[in-house]
């Protein structure tokens, strides 16, 4: 089987402060072969650097979540210029925007999105987009920056998103969602090009199906991309190949799978 990389992960979050060696551990037996880990805040993107300095396979992103837009500054865009320099970190972000919670203004989070994608495109690294109950804000947004690569990070918004970032030549990454009994999108999926698709876990949420309820790992991606399989009609062994070349594409050779060197 094709070795899978887990796209979109939170291992620096507090649910695995106790066990996460035993999760990076886990990854390798059940086929997945890297993980990208997501520092959403700069408190976190340290964190993460540090999983990366200590174990294989894993590298890091490093941006601000549209949850803490409020605190966006001078100083914390000059953090992540510095930041987004090393070669640890692989895009930047996640950043966006979140109009369900509305945890930071909506003016304020928009500022911190667009800056974020012009040092996404200044470091020549892409972004990890959060889209949420902001359809039209977030593809207007993009539209305006059509030089920075971006990441559909766990989609789940209108097709009318979809079409307009695909057009743009963005990638679209899909977690356990496409896994539950709710999900609706099938077709819109079949719409994107093979070579746009990555599969991810956003762990530790959304646990996919048999996983429904647990803590959600890097190690149950493969469950996410046997979906995408049957869904655009192909073997789970050719979507993870697949999926893995686009991962490489997008992020470079740093996300190459650790059985793959």
């Amino acid at each position: 089987m094709a070795t899978l990389v887990d796209t979109h992960c939170h291992l620096a979050d507090p649910a695995f402060a106790a066990d996460v060696g035993e999760v990076v551990a886990q990854m390798g037996p059940a086929g997945v072969g890297h993980a990208v880990v997501i520092g959403e805040t700069p408190e976190r993107a340290e964190r993460v650097l540090e999983l990366v300095d200590r174990y294989p396979g894993l590298s890091a992103t490093a941006g601000l979540h549209p949850h803490e837009a409020r605190r966006w500054t001078p100083d914390l865009a000059a953090w992540l210029v510095r930041i987004a320099a090393d070669p640890r970190i692989v895009a930047v972000g996640e950043m966006g925007l979140d109009y369900h919670y509305d945890h930071s203004p909506r003016d304020q989070q928009r500022a911190a999105f667009e800056a974020q994608l012009d040092l996404a495109r200044d470091a020549g690294k892409p972004a990890v987009i959060h889209a949420r109950e902001a359809d039209d804000d977030v593809a207007a947004v993009l539209e305006a920056h059509p030089r920075t690569v971006a990441i559909m990070h766990s989609f789940s918004s209108g097709p009318d998103l979809l079409r307009r970032a695909v057009a743009l030549g963005h990638y679209v990454s899909l977690s356990g969602m496409i896994t539950f009994k709710s999900w609706a999108l099938d077709e819109a999926i079949r719409a994107v090009p093979l070579e746009r698709l990555l599969v991810e876990t956003d762990a530790p949420y959304l646990a996919p199906v048999p996983h429904r309820g647990k803590r959600n790992q890097p190690a149950f991606v493969t469950e996410t991309a046997r979906r995408l399989a049957a869904v655009v009609g192909k073997s789970l062994e050719e979507i993870a190949a697949i999926t893995t070349a686009n991962a490489v594409a997008v992020f470079g050779a740093r996300v190459v799978p650790r059985s793959t060197l």
